[in-house]
């Protein structure tokens, strides 16, 4: 068959679909780039939050209008969204030929038997530790980095988050398959790995040793591997030995994802943080001590129930005085199934209002950081060319693929994308940066 296949959401869900897709591809299937082409739509949903959950059922809808042209298409829904409401999926939507819970991708290739032999209606849900921890993949990201995904599910059970809900309690994978992986990655041409999880801080913890700084030992002497960044630290679990393997080993950037979520106490404890407001201040001076360079990425909640105006502007007066180099900001969103789900709810544009309040603080301190920038010589990693405006599209160790900044190069440099460059930066707007190719030209470090 050929196959669209449409993976939503964050790194970890395209990790699965990277598997998913592997599997398919030795099973004799092709993959094809647009519904119209194919034979059947594979959609790997999110289920996140209100907004990603709408977003998937949109995705859903349109890949079914396909039918009134492809009448044989098949559409097969995956992922997290196909997990939390597994049979409500087909009820809503009964031109749905198969909907497929996490516990069933590994069965991925036999559900797709038995839509092309003429079986309708078909529901797939194994148990949750049924998902593949590792697997042989493809490679969808730009060859030159990729996502190491080294555990799956979560167990800090804070109150807001469908998360354990969706995907089960934390498993992790061992030291030694996550190295393996990233062996054969840097063999394909990978030299920027992106360390995901749920909680990268919690990697072991399930088998009741935290490893996380024994991987990074190991990930660091892995040869070909340039970047090694760290997505996602609990500010509870930034631990001295932590930090202490981040500064040690050279390719780790000095850039963390700490989603602190909100710095009042008690909204802390409503959420079930595990740490209070001392935790995440001392976790953040911990980082900055040791790391005077430190990019720091974080996520915070706007709108939690019973959250204050006083609460609120202790948030937006925590913005203010931490300066993140980057920082996202969402109204909260009430999952079912979740505790927070069952208190009483800010009005729905109360909370947006605040997540807008501090995103505008936010993109005022972004704006100011990126304008200091100016004049400054940086390393960047070129990821490609963007045709509309003829630039080539680069990263600092400050960005993240995707969710960050991007450093645009004068298209008429003769850059390669994959390769290291030192820039300097000519100006800046809100977010990006602009440069020209230094004298100094590629660099590898």
């Amino acid at each position: 068959m050929n196959i669209a296949l449409i993976s939503m959401g964050c790194p970890k869900n395209q990790v699965d679909a990277d598997v998913m897709a592997h599997a398919l591809l030795q099973a004799g299937h092709k993959t094809v780039e647009s519904a119209a082409a194919a034979d059947c739509v594979l959609i790997n949903t999110c289920g996140f939050i209100e907004s990603a959950k709408q977003e998937a059922i949109d995705t859903i809808l349109e890949a079914c209008s396909c039918k009134e042209y492809n009448p044989a298409l098949k559409v097969v829904v995956t992922g997290c969204l196909a997990e939390r409401y597994q049979s409500e999926i087909r009820k809503e939507i009964p031109e749905v030929d198969a909907v497929v819970g996490i516990g069933s991708n590994a069965a991925i290739v036999s559900i797709l038997e038995r839509l092309e032999h003429g079986e309708a209606g078909i529901e797939s849900y194994g148990p949750k530790a049924g998902l593949p921890l590792s697997g042989k993949r493809v490679i969808s990201t730009p060859r030159h980095y990729a996502y190491l995904k080294i555990a799956e599910g979560c167990s800090n059970c804070c109150t807001y988050c469908a998360i354990p809900l969706i995907r089960g309690p934390l498993r992790s994978r061992t030291v030694e398959s996550c190295v393996a992986e990233a062996r054969w990655l840097a063999s394909e041409g990978v030299k920027e790995l992106i360390v995901v999880a749920q909680d990268i801080t919690a990697f072991g913890a399930d088998r009741g040793n935290v490893e996380i700084a024994r991987l990074l030992d190991e990930l660091n002497a892995v040869p070909g591997i340039e970047w090694i960044r760290l997505l996602y630290a609990y500010p509870e679990r930034i631990t001295d030995e932590f930090v202490a393997a981040m500064v040690r080993n050279e390719k780790v950037l000095h850039y963390l994802d700490v989603p602190i979520q909100h710095i009042d106490s008690d909204v802390l404890r409503a959420m079930n943080r595990k740490g209070d407001e001392h935790t995440v201040r001392a976790a953040l001076e911990k980082l900055r001590s040791a790391m005077p360079d430190i990019t720091l990425r974080t996520t915070l909640i706007a709108g939690f129930p019973g959250e204050t105006d006083a609460q609120f502007e202790k948030l937006c007066a925590f913005v203010r005085e931490q300066k993140f180099a980057r920082l996202g900001c969402f109204a909260y969103s009430e999952e079912e199934g979740t505790k927070a789900a069952l208190l009483p709810q800010l009005p729905q544009e109360v909370r947006q209002q605040r997540a807008d309040a501090v995103m505008r603080i936010q993109t005022d301190m972004m704006a100011q950081r990126q304008a200091a920038l100016v004049g400054a010589h940086m390393t960047v990693l070129c990821d490609g060319r963007d045709d509309e405006n003829g630039l080539w599209l680069c990263r600092s160790a400050a960005d993240a693929p995707e969710i960050d900044a991007v450093v645009c190069v004068d298209g008429e440099a003769e850059l390669t994308p994959g390769q290291f460059y030192t820039v300097c930066i000519e100006y800046s707007d809100v977010y990006d940066l602009y440069a020209t190719l230094a004298e100094e030209g590629s660099t590898q470090r």
